[in-house]
């Protein structure tokens, strides 16, 4: 069998890899691999939390230790102080575990054998919820529920256009649950995908070469294997850009929904 033949077979073989599965109990009652894996990466976090608090000095001399740190002071500088402003420590743990269970799921997802809770759309709606709950939450609190809704029309509109940019301001806060969830699931799942089908492919070539002494195929597996590693490069960037994107957009809703219009 040729390296192009072989290729097509398997391709249907990823692709139904990357489909929720039940490993745990059963279609009623049962776990799939991507809950598995979510739960193992939320205690990964806390775990790291756990340990970086219990590690905490004044000049860190552990490496891991001093990346979390600088990582905690990424999210309390940048998204928060930057962001949200006068109150913002309050919300800093919130970002913050938010930003690291993120990145862990999808850094997660790049080990082979391993899958990224953020891959699959049911954990992203969760962490979009969670995310729209709190900063509903906070609003109402800085503002109470009626001015709440009222505030999300700015102040010192002309009358006739109130309701109007109101109804618009309502329906862009709702969507935001959409956004938040779609985006890192599309990013997550199609990162990985591609990873996939260049993983599959300098495989099947060096396999085909070593099996037929195919010196084109052999060939073949160096420009794959190269992309491959471009690739890696590109998705752990994603995996990175990809958190931070979803915990900055949280803390702007938290700064919109908390400042006074």
């Amino acid at each position: 069998m040729g390296a192009l033949e072989w290729l097509s077979e398997d391709v249907p073989h990823l692709k139904a890899s990357f489909d929720s599965a039940i490993v745990i109990g059963n279609a009623e009652f049962g776990m799939t691999q991507y809950i598995l894996w979510m739960i193992i990466c939320w205690i990964l976090t806390l775990v790291v939390i756990l340990v970086v608090s219990k590690k905490l000095t004044l000049i860190p001399k552990n490496k891991f230790i001093n990346t979390v740190e600088y990582g905690y002071q990424f999210v309390r500088n940048d998204m928060g102080e930057g962001v949200i402003g006068h109150g913002y420590k309050k919300h800093v743990p919130f970002l913050a575990t938010l930003f690291f269970f993120i990145l862990i799921s999808n850094f997660v997802g790049l080990i082979p054998g391993c899958k990224t809770p953020t891959g699959t759309i049911s954990v992203t709606w969760a962490l979009s919820l969670i995310s729209f709950v709190y900063f509903i939450f906070w609003g109402v609190k800085a503002h109470g529920g009626l001015g709440y809704l009222k505030s999300l029309a700015p102040s010192g509109l002309p009358i006739v256009m109130v309701p109007i940019i109101w109804f618009l301001e309502l329906l862009s806060t709702i969507i935001r649950l959409l956004t938040l969830a779609v985006r890192l699931y599309g990013n997550m799942f199609a990162g990985h995908m591609v990873l996939g089908i260049f993983a599959l492919a300098s495989s099947v070539f060096l396999l085909t070469c070593i099996q037929s002494m195919d010196v084109v195929s052999g060939v073949l597996t160096i420009p794959w294997f190269l992309l491959l590693v471009v690739m890696y490069a590109l998705e752990t960037l994603v995996a990175f850009l990809q958190a931070y994107v979803f915990t900055i957009l949280s803390a702007v809703y938290i700064q919109l929904a908390t400042s006074a219009h």
